[in-house]
Parts: C-alpha cells; structure tokens; sequence
C-alpha cells in the first residue's frame, strides 16, 4: 500500500468512547492473514511538551522489507487538523523525543548508509528532511534533550575489553570465551558490549565540531564485573532520563548480573552528573544481591519528585511492581503507590496538577487506569471498562487542560492512539490508520465467563466465537493456552496468535487466565510456585468444561489445544497427563525441564520455582516434566520452533520431536530456520497459520 493513502484512514473528529456502550460492528467477512498482515500499526508516540500534539510511529507493513517502512505522523490532541506525515524515508523510526519548545523531534532510525539505527532530528518549523546526528559503531538510541534544550543525550553499546587481552597466537580465531554468566539476553549472545550514556551540546550536526561525551566512561560503575544495562528482547538499555536541573542524568543499571546463574539479581537507580564523576546509587544497598529491582524512573512536571517501579524481592519468584515516590534530588523514599488486591503496576504517568498518578494494571483480561495520588496510598480504579486494553500512558495539559494519552485496541479494534477523559470513562481516537479495513470484517466481540475449580479457584477466561457465528450450529473447540506464565490473555488485536484468525468461520476459542497469571492479584500470580504445570492445566481444562456447559453452540467430542512458550509447555503436559484433545499444538514448549534449565538464556527462577536445583529434588523435577509420561502419550501433536530460538531452545521442541517419533504418535514438525522466539517474518507467519488451521481441520472438521 503507498504511504500517501495512509491518508484515507486519517479522519478528522472521531467521536468519544464509552466502555458502557459499544456495540458490536455490523457483521463483515471473516479475517484473512492479509488483513491482519498487511494493516497499518500503530508504534511508539510522544506527547508534546505544550500537550497540543503527538508525534507516532507508524508501519505499513509488507510481507518482503522492501515493501514496508514505518514513518512519523503528526496528531493533534484536540482534534481540530488532521493528522500529518512528517516522514517519507523507508526507514523504521521509533524512540522519539520532542525538543522543549516544541519545534525540533529527535528519533531513531537506520537509514541509508547506517550499518545501525543513529539519532536523527527533525525540524519541524524550517522544514526539510531529518538530518543524522550521530555515526557509532554500535548505533545509538533512546535520545532526549534536556531541559533547557542545548543538549542531546542518547545512548549506544560500546565495545569494552575490561578482561586480559586475547592471545595475539589465535587473533585469527573466530571464537567467543566465557568465565561467567549469563553467556545470552534472549536471542542474542553477549559479545562484551555495553550500554553508555552520551550527552552531545547543541546545535549538532555530524561530523561533530565537539565530540559526544560518555558520562560512564571513566567510571568504576562499568567495570565492575556485575554491571549491566536492563536487558530486553531487544537488547541493553539504561532508561535515561534528565533530572530537571539538567545538571545529571538518573539511569538504570545492575551490579550483580555476574550473579544470574546461582542468584537473583536486581536493578537500581543511579545519577551521573555531566562531568561523568562517579555515578551515585540512589536505591538500594551494597549488598551483591537480594536487593528490589526498580525501573522506569520519571520525573513528576514540577521536578519536585522521582518516581519508579519497585518490584520487592521476597523468596517467591514474582512479586508486584508498585511505583515508588522519592523526593529530589536527595532521592528519598516518601510514599509508594500500590493497587488493590497487589496488582502489579504496568506503567504509569503523572498528571500536570504535579498530584495525580495515573497508573495501568491487568485486571481480567483488561489493562485499566487506575488513579493514585502522590502521598500514596492504593489506587483507585479511575473509570471501569469491559471492552479493550490501554498501554503507554503520557500525561501533559493544553490550555490549562489535562491531557492524557494513551494507545487503545480490542480484539476487534486495531491499536490507535486515544485521549482519555477520565471524567467521562472515555476516550476519543486521535488516529484511525486502521479503522476502515478492520470495519470490513466480521470480528465478534469476546464473551468473558468464570470457572470455579475444585481447588477453589475462580478462573476467568474469555470465548472467541467465529465470523458468521450462528448459533444453532456446532463448533469444535480450540483451547489456547497463553504464555509467560506471569502475563495474562487480553482483549487485544493480537499480532502472533491473533484469536479471530485463528477462529475462522469453524472454531469457538477459549483463551483462561490460569493461575500464575496476572490481572488477579499478586496471590493468585504466585500460584503456581512449586506447581508449574498441572495446576494451570487443570485450570484450563475445568474452563473448557464449564465452556462446553454454559454455551450449547460448541460440541464438547471435538477438543484440540495449543500455546506458545510457556503456552507450548502446556500443551507438551497435556499431552502427558490428558487425552480429552484430539489434537495439540505446541510451539517454543518445553518437554524437559531438566533441559529447559541447562540451556535457556535465563534459568535460576526455574530452580526456585522446583524448590532447588535438578540434583537436590529429582523426584520433584521429574514429577511435571513432560517427557516422564511419554510412555502414556497418544495425541497427535503439531511442533513448531524457531531454530534462532535462545529462550526455548531447539533442544527441547528435538526431544519432543524424538520421543514423539520413538512413540509412533502421530505428528508434524515445523522447523524455521531464520525465526527465534517469535515468528515474525510475514511469509513464515502466513505459513505457521495455514499449517495450524490444516492441523486443526484434520482433527476437529475432517473425521
């Protein structure tokens, strides 16, 4: 699709949103992969620093690179203009960040002649093209100017050689060595780079008349062997941001990752000054590890307060994040911001009376806003919602108005960026990019219901019915199984496992919250410690049962189950300990735990979930290890993998694969060589669901 016909889905005032009142769309077709492919995503966006406009990334997708680009819009929160394409380079922009008048949007992308994604700013008053602003080796991101605007600091991974040097008799090698742990983050394997921070004076234009500055460079921070940057699936980042003076920079890091193997380890909060002096540690102790782990620091508008996420360490595995408030800049503790029944914070923003914090938490199947106040205390759910999600908040005011920012989806609703009344309980859409194509199709609305289980747990889970739905008609059942395990199924337009194209026009989904996930409270995610699998399972049953009661549309004789990641590890313990489902379908999951263990990038929570390591309680790790049982496996199985995969490793889903085989049970195995954890490539994804729904239609259509 061209960019200029992003346009059409640009509508200038659409209309407030009550939670109370929207009715289903007027029926449709049924999704296929190229819609759901091929509509246009909402990413990142940034709230102006007047609360008048929002800059967003958006991609047109395509199935080969060549086809797609994400680009910048420009929204305006009052909803007076139309939206505005700012950018046209076939590049993917994100991490923007506005200068403090309002006229120049620094970003991050990798455009031609960038072997890795650097800073770029746009000026948005003289106009023109975004002009690149830094050259590193190892890319540069996250940037932010600081208060007054005369300066820019972002962030890039440097290569450092802390160790003795390498044996000049083997500089021809091509090896990588390892003393400690971890050896991998995700899907890639560490390779002695670290996350600084650089501070580079305005205006600036590479090559650069001063060069940037790495604030930690000199310091004894970074050469401690436990120092790390937070890690994500995307790689290492500080989370940088400018106290208010603009004197110093409050950033996250780690001291105690060389202790991953064997321990837990945290993250606090530290200062750096833009002398680069020595890094003061505003959180926590000297202790090596045991410590909270805190992150996403923010600034309240007035720059009188600090606030943070703290996620407590206790002996359990999880704990809720709460967001902490300090004072500044002594950065002392002064309240904390819980929500009720201990859910756990999913970010927050402050709002411009320099008193309201509004923060997002889970709660059964929805991400809500709760509003809290700076004194602390719990928070309060500040309006009710039973369709949807929101994510990324951003508070500001315009003309003395608050304004509060926020991405909105359902799983008949694309994401789009929204403004929140929070008077009202409703939202209005400040893009509509996918609006129109998702008009076209029949996407049923969820239906939630609640199980109780014989152990006393009240499940909620949600049914997805297929397009032309008609209710005299049977439909088998496909029961999904979600990941995580501490996440929770949502209302949301699911790229990977999205529930409408998975329903068709022949399956009835059930999607349960088992225990271990969250949106429950902080009890009912701590479950599943010393019980990772067959209590979830048979959570998930019991709500398949009750589904099969309550709804006479869904024939119960015709069952098949599935997930991915820890959703896979499910699917691998029914296959041991159920034969109620003609089928399985089993991507990244587990069938050892003993091998899940050894060879994922991360692995100590999995001992302290068993109670100790595999040699301390055999017994017990063998007890809900799938491949135990494989002597009373029989269902057919269909197993898929990334071969990239680092979290789950190929190891696993060949062990299945194996005992599967040596079984002489049914089964097929998708290996895809380019894909990690995720299936992300569009042909391989086009691909991985037609093999689904073939694997399905054989079991539940076909006999």
């Amino acid at each position: 699709m061209p960019y200029k016909l992003l346009l059409l889905f640009a509508l200038l005032l659409p209309s407030w949103a009550s939670f109370s009142s929207i009715a289903a769309a007027e029926q449709g077709r049924a999704i296929t992969h190229e819609d759901l492919w091929l509509m246009p995503r909402v990413g990142a966006y940034a709230l102006s620093p007047d609360g008048s406009q929002v800059v967003v990334a958006v991609t047109t997708p395509g199935y080969n690179t060549d086809e797609q680009g994400t680009h910048l819009w420009l929204l305006d929160t009052e909803g007076e203009h139309a939206p505005r394409q700012l950018t046209f380079v076939d590049s993917a922009e994100s991490q923007m960040a506005w200068h403090p008048t309002g006229q120049q949007i620094a970003f991050r992308a990798r455009r031609s002649g960038d072997s890795h994604a650097q800073i770029y700013l746009l000026d948005l008053q003289g106009g023109g093209e975004a002009r690149r602003v830094t050259q590193f080796e190892g890319g540069a991101g996250q940037p932010a100017f600081s208060p007054d605007g005369s300066q820019l600091l972002f962030t890039s991974e440097v290569q450092v050689e802390f160790e003795e040097e390498a044996d000049a008799s083997h500089a021809d090698a091509n090896v990588r060595v390892y003393t400690g742990f971890p050896i991998r983050n995700w899907n890639r394997w560490l390779d002695g780079r670290q996350a600084r921070i650089f501070v580079q004076d305005l205006p600036m234009a590479y090559p650069h008349k001063g060069e940037p500055r790495d604030l930690l460079a000199d310091s004894a921070l970074v050469r401690m062997p436990g120092f790390a940057a937070q890690r994500t699936a995307g790689g290492q980042t500080l989370n940088p941001v400018w106290a208010p003076d603009g004197e110093s920079i409050v950033f996250v890091a780690s001291t105690n990752r060389d202790r991953f193997a064997f321990d837990f380890t945290n993250q606090d909060l530290w200062q750096v000054g833009l002398d680069g002096s020595e890094p003061r540690r505003l959180t926590g102790s000297s202790a090596p590890a045991g410590d909270d782990n805190w992150s996403s620091p923010s600034f309240s508008p007035d720059g009188r307060f600090l606030l943070a996420q703290r996620t407590p360490r206790t002996e359990l595995v999880y704990n809720a994040s709460d967001v902490v408030v300090l004072d500044w800049p002594r950065a002392r503790e002064l309240a904390t911001i819980t929500l009720p029944e201990r859910r756990a914070s999913g970010g927050f923003a402050v709002a411009a009376d320099n008193s309201t914090v509004y923060v997002l938490s889970d709660d059964a199947g929805h991400v809500k806003v709760f509003a809290g106040h700076i004194n602390g205390g719990e928070a309060q759910l500040a309006f009710d919602m039973d369709v949807g999600m929101y994510a990324g908040l951003q508070a500001g005011q315009h003309h003395d108005e608050p304004v509060l920012i926020a991405r909105y989806e359902s799983s008949t609703e694309p994401a789009e960026v929204v403004r929140i009344d929070v008077e009202q309980g409703a939202h209005r859409r400040l893009s509509e990019f996918a609006v129109a194509q998702a008009a076209e199709l029949d996407l049923q609305p969820l239906e939630h219901f609640w199980t109780r289980t014989e152990d006393g747990f009240d499940i909620h889970s949600m049914l997805v019915k297929p397009a032309n739905f008609d209710p005299n008609r049977q439909y088998p059942l496909f029961v999904m199984m979600h990941g995580g395990p501490h996440l929770m199924y949502r209302d949301y337009f699911f790229l990977r496992w999205n529930y409408h194209l998975l329903a068709g026009e022949d399956y009835v989904l059930v999607l349960s919250n088992y225990r271990g996930s969250t949106g429950f409270g902080e009890a009912f995610a701590q479950a599943i410690q010393f019980d990772p699998l067959r209590g979830p399972a048979n959570d998930i049953n019991a709500a398949a049962d009750e589904a099969i009661r309550r709804f006479d549309f869904i024939d119960g004789d015709r069952q098949c189950a599935g997930g991915a990641s820890y959703g896979g590890h499910l699917a691998n313990w029914m296959q041991a300990s159920t034969d109620r489902y003609a089928c399985l379908v089993s991507h990244a999951g587990l069938v050892n735990l003993i091998t899940q263990w050894g060879t994922s990038d991360a692995v100590y929570h999995r001992e302290v979930n068993m109670g100790g390591p595999p040699w301390q309680l055999p017994e017990v790790w063998a007890d809900q290890n799938p491949l135990t049982y494989a002597d009373q496996w029989s269902t057919p199985t269909l197993v898929t993998i990334g071969m990239l995969d680092e979290r789950v490793p190929l190891a696993n889903s060949l062990e299945y694969w194996t005992a599967l085989q040596r079984q002489q049970i049914e089964s097929r195995l998708l290996v895809y060589p380019q894909e990690d954890h995720w299936i992300m490539n569009g042909h391989n994804s086009r691909h991985f669901y037609d093999e689904v729904n073939r694997w399905l239609g054989r079991f539940l259509l076909d006999q």
